[in-house]
Protein backbone atom coordinates (compact mmCIF):
# COMPACT_ATOMS: atom_id res chain seq x y z
CA UNK A 1 0.00 0.00 0.00
CA UNK A 2 1.50 3.32 -0.99
CA UNK A 3 0.40 6.38 1.10
CA UNK A 4 0.43 9.33 -0.94
CA UNK A 5 1.42 12.87 0.66
CA UNK A 6 -1.81 14.07 1.11
CA UNK A 7 -2.62 10.73 3.49
CA UNK A 8 1.17 11.30 5.19
CA UNK A 9 0.09 14.83 5.89
CA UNK A 10 -3.23 13.89 7.61
CA UNK A 11 -1.86 10.87 9.85
CA UNK A 12 1.08 13.32 10.83
CA UNK A 13 -1.74 15.89 11.36
CA UNK A 14 -3.20 13.67 14.06
CA UNK A 15 -0.17 12.34 15.68
CA UNK A 16 0.50 15.75 16.61
CA UNK A 17 -3.31 16.19 17.66
CA UNK A 18 -2.85 13.35 19.61
CA UNK A 19 0.61 14.18 21.27
CA UNK A 20 -0.93 17.73 22.04
CA UNK A 21 -4.01 15.90 23.93
CA UNK A 22 -1.76 13.85 26.03
CA UNK A 23 0.22 17.07 26.85
CA UNK A 24 -2.54 19.16 27.76
CA UNK A 25 -4.21 16.27 29.81
CA UNK A 26 -0.98 15.07 31.37
CA UNK A 27 0.67 18.22 32.01
CA UNK A 28 -0.36 18.49 35.58
CA UNK A 29 1.18 15.13 36.40
CA UNK A 30 4.49 15.10 34.53
CA UNK A 31 7.44 15.96 36.22
CA UNK A 32 11.14 15.99 35.57
CA UNK A 33 13.73 14.15 37.67
CA UNK A 34 17.22 16.35 37.60
CA UNK A 35 20.23 14.63 39.64
CA UNK A 36 20.25 15.72 43.03
CA UNK A 37 22.68 16.81 44.82
CA UNK A 38 23.52 13.40 47.12
CA UNK A 39 23.55 10.93 44.01
CA UNK A 40 26.28 8.35 44.37
CA UNK A 41 26.59 8.02 40.66
CA UNK A 42 29.64 7.73 38.83
CA UNK A 43 31.03 10.10 36.66
CA UNK A 44 30.51 9.08 32.65
CA UNK A 45 34.34 9.20 32.44
CA UNK A 46 34.65 7.24 35.49
CA UNK A 47 32.47 4.12 33.75
CA UNK A 48 34.45 2.01 31.48
CA UNK A 49 31.00 1.15 29.64
CA UNK A 50 31.10 3.73 26.59
CA UNK A 51 27.01 3.47 26.45
CA UNK A 52 26.74 4.60 30.00
CA UNK A 53 24.39 7.91 30.17
CA UNK A 54 23.06 8.71 33.18
CA UNK A 55 19.21 10.21 31.66
CA UNK A 56 17.18 12.78 32.94
CA UNK A 57 13.92 11.20 33.08
CA UNK A 58 10.22 12.07 33.03
CA UNK A 59 7.99 10.75 34.95
CA UNK A 60 4.16 10.45 36.40
CA UNK A 61 3.26 11.84 39.64
CA UNK A 62 -0.37 10.92 39.78
CA UNK A 63 -2.45 12.92 42.45
CA UNK A 64 -5.82 14.95 43.09
CA UNK A 65 -7.08 17.84 44.92
CA UNK A 66 -10.50 18.18 46.45
CA UNK A 67 -12.06 20.39 48.71
CA UNK A 68 -15.18 19.96 51.35
CA UNK A 69 -16.61 23.10 53.56
CA UNK A 70 -13.65 23.17 55.86
CA UNK A 71 -10.43 22.19 53.65
CA UNK A 72 -8.44 21.49 50.68
CA UNK A 73 -6.74 18.54 50.64
CA UNK A 74 -4.13 17.37 47.93
CA UNK A 75 -2.90 13.50 47.22
CA UNK A 76 -0.07 12.68 45.63
CA UNK A 77 1.60 9.65 44.82
CA UNK A 78 5.25 9.65 45.57
CA UNK A 79 6.37 5.82 45.97
CA UNK A 80 9.68 4.61 47.31
CA UNK A 81 10.71 8.28 49.05
CA UNK A 82 11.41 8.71 52.27
CA UNK A 83 9.16 11.37 54.10
CA UNK A 84 12.53 12.92 55.70
CA UNK A 85 13.37 13.43 51.66
CA UNK A 86 10.02 15.50 50.88
CA UNK A 87 9.61 19.24 51.22
CA UNK A 88 6.35 21.34 51.34
CA UNK A 89 5.30 24.37 51.46
CA UNK A 90 2.76 26.84 50.69
CA UNK A 91 3.38 29.97 48.35
CA UNK A 92 0.86 32.02 47.66
CA UNK A 93 -2.56 30.11 46.54
CA UNK A 94 0.42 26.95 45.37
CA UNK A 95 1.29 23.51 47.38
CA UNK A 96 4.90 22.88 46.56
CA UNK A 97 5.87 19.61 46.77
CA UNK A 98 9.51 19.07 46.31
CA UNK A 99 12.37 16.50 47.24
CA UNK A 100 14.94 14.24 46.07
CA UNK A 101 14.43 10.02 45.13
CA UNK A 102 17.27 8.21 45.11
CA UNK A 103 17.20 4.16 45.12
CA UNK A 104 20.30 1.93 44.54
CA UNK A 105 20.89 -2.08 45.00
CA UNK A 106 23.65 -3.68 44.16
CA UNK A 107 23.90 -7.57 43.46
CA UNK A 108 26.47 -10.47 42.89
CA UNK A 109 25.42 -13.06 41.45
CA UNK A 110 28.22 -15.50 39.93
CA UNK A 111 31.18 -13.01 38.36
CA UNK A 112 28.24 -10.52 37.35
CA UNK A 113 28.26 -7.51 39.76
CA UNK A 114 24.83 -5.13 39.29
CA UNK A 115 24.08 -2.16 40.18
CA UNK A 116 20.55 -0.88 39.59
CA UNK A 117 20.07 3.12 40.77
CA UNK A 118 16.70 5.51 40.04
CA UNK A 119 17.70 9.17 41.31
CA UNK A 120 16.83 12.79 41.07
CA UNK A 121 15.34 15.43 42.98
CA UNK A 122 11.45 16.91 41.56
CA UNK A 123 9.20 20.06 42.38
CA UNK A 124 5.57 19.93 41.52
CA UNK A 125 3.36 22.94 42.08
CA UNK A 126 -0.54 21.97 42.71
CA UNK A 127 -2.53 24.92 42.28
CA UNK A 128 -5.02 25.47 45.48
CA UNK A 129 -8.73 26.00 44.98
CA UNK A 130 -9.23 28.40 47.60
CA UNK A 131 -7.13 30.55 49.92
CA UNK A 132 -5.55 27.88 53.21
CA UNK A 133 -4.15 28.75 56.72
CA UNK A 134 -0.70 27.44 55.75
CA UNK A 135 0.44 27.26 59.74
CA UNK A 136 -2.72 24.81 60.35
CA UNK A 137 -1.93 22.56 57.79
CA UNK A 138 -1.13 18.53 58.54
CA UNK A 139 0.47 15.89 55.91
CA UNK A 140 0.95 12.66 56.81
CA UNK A 141 2.90 9.57 53.95
CA UNK A 142 1.74 6.49 54.06
CA UNK A 143 2.82 3.78 51.37
CA UNK A 144 3.72 5.93 48.85
CA UNK A 145 0.76 8.27 49.24
CA UNK A 146 2.01 11.95 50.66
CA UNK A 147 -1.74 13.56 51.85
CA UNK A 148 -1.97 17.24 52.35
CA UNK A 149 -4.91 18.50 54.57
CA UNK A 150 -4.81 22.74 54.46
CA UNK A 151 -7.57 24.47 56.20
CA UNK A 152 -9.49 27.03 54.80
CA UNK A 153 -8.95 30.28 55.58
CA UNK A 154 -12.86 31.41 55.56
CA UNK A 155 -14.46 27.89 55.89
CA UNK A 156 -17.67 27.54 53.55
CA UNK A 157 -18.62 26.10 50.21
CA UNK A 158 -17.26 27.13 47.95
CA UNK A 159 -18.46 29.61 45.51
CA UNK A 160 -18.88 28.26 42.03
CA UNK A 161 -16.62 29.94 39.72
CA UNK A 162 -18.89 31.57 36.54
CA UNK A 163 -16.94 31.93 33.54
CA UNK A 164 -18.44 34.90 31.11
CA UNK A 165 -18.88 33.95 27.33
CA UNK A 166 -17.24 36.14 24.56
Amino acid sequence: MKLGLREVGSLWDSVTEGWRHLWESARGALTRFRPGEKTNLPKPEEVEDESFLPALGWAMLGGEVFEDDERVVVRLEVPGMDKADLDIQVEGDSLIVSGEKRFEREATEGRWHTLQCAYGSFRRMIPLPAPVRSEEARASYKNGVLRVELPKLVPGRRSPRSIPVE
